[in-house]
C-alpha cells in the first residue's frame, strides 16, 4: 500500500522493511526496543504529515491526545438512521 504521498512512497518503503525485521528478528525473540527502526520512522512520519497539510487536512485529530484520558473509554458515537 502506498502512502498518502507519493513523495513519501520510498520513506514508506523503508520503514517497512526495517519494521517486518525488527518484528521478526528482534521482538518476537523478546526484544521489545524500538530504537532499531526509530530514525526511519521520524523522517517517514514527517513527510506523511507533511502531505497530509498539503492536502488541507487537520492534524488536529491526529495529534489530539486520548490514551489514558475519558475520551479512550468510551464507545463510539452511533449515528442513528
Amino acid at each position: 500500500m502506498n502512502s498518502i504521498g507519493p513523495e513519501c512512497n520510498e520513506l514508506k518503503a523503508k520503514y517497512d522493511s526495517c519494521f517486518n525485521v525488527w518484528f521478526s528478528e528482534k521482538f518476537l525473540k523478546g526484544d521489545t526496543s524500538d530504537s532499531m527502526c526509530k530514525p526511519l520512522f521520524v523522517v517517514y512520519q514527517e513527510c506523511v504529515r507533511n502531505a497530509i497539510k498539503e492536502q488541507n487536512i487537520s492534524l488536529e485529530e491526529i495529534d489530539k491526545k486520548v490514551l489514558g484520558t475519558e475520551q479512550e473509554k468510551q464507545p463510539p458515537s452511533v449515528t442513528e438512521k
